[in-house]
């Protein structure tokens, strides 16, 4: 005699779409937050690589800030090599050979409102006699969509100990001794820069 074979009831039928539509579920959430987690490691890589192009730059153009007048004052007749507030700075240094001609030229530093957002922007002038001559080509872009951009100096001050942290710098035909560099962006602070410059007081043996 032949046994009848025996088949699925709908309720088992049931459970195992349910446990199957279950599985898939929970394999999806989990490719979800593997790509989740893979994508702000990416974001996270890509931002310390931003953090350390750009500091790396300016570190290498403030520490290498020259003695170099490139401009006068228009009051007193006294030599420019370095200016500086709270969101500018302006110097000579080296220009990087891949970025132009080469050669002392004045760097321009400035923060830049770009919508709601700040740039961070670089300019090179040529020089001639010791006054910047008039930008061949538009500032370059070193970081966009930041929150915030802030430059500080100080000095030794008379006594010889190292001065306050100043939002702007008074004494343009010298160079100031150390460099402050504060940036934010949407994921908060970047580590502080502190460039030391080497030629700092350079200009004012003739003012003592």
């Amino acid at each position: 005699m032949r046994r009848q074979a025996a088949g699925f009831t709908l309720m088992e039928v049931l459970l195992a779409t349910s446990l199957l539509a279950a599985a898939l579920a929970l394999g999806f959430g989990i490719l979800r937050a593997a790509g989740a987690t893979v994508a702000r490691g990416e974001a996270m890589a890509e931002r310390n690589e931003r953090i350390r192009v750009v500091s790396q730059f300016l570190r290498q153009r403030i520490g290498g800030a020259q003695a170099i007048a490139f401009g006068f004052d228009a009051g007193s007749g006294q030599a420019l090599r370095f200016a500086g507030d709270a969101h500018s700075m302006r110097f000579v240094a080296e220009q990087p050979a891949y970025l132009g001609r080469g050669g002392p030229q004045l760097h321009a530093l400035q923060a830049r409102a770009a919508g709601q957002a700040q740039r961070l922007e670089v300019g090179f002038q040529l020089l001639r006699a010791g006054v910047a001559l008039p930008a061949s080509r538009p500032p370059e872009p070193l970081a966009d969509g930041l929150a915030d951009v802030e430059f500080a100096y100080r000095a030794l001050a008379a006594d010889g100990r190292v001065g306050p942290w100043e939002r702007a710098w008074t004494t343009p035909q010298a160079l100031p001794m150390q460099v402050r560099v504060r940036i934010r962006d949407a994921r908060g602070a970047w580590p502080d820069m502190v460039v030391a410059l080497p030629l700092a007081g350079a200009g004012m043996e003739g003012r003592r």
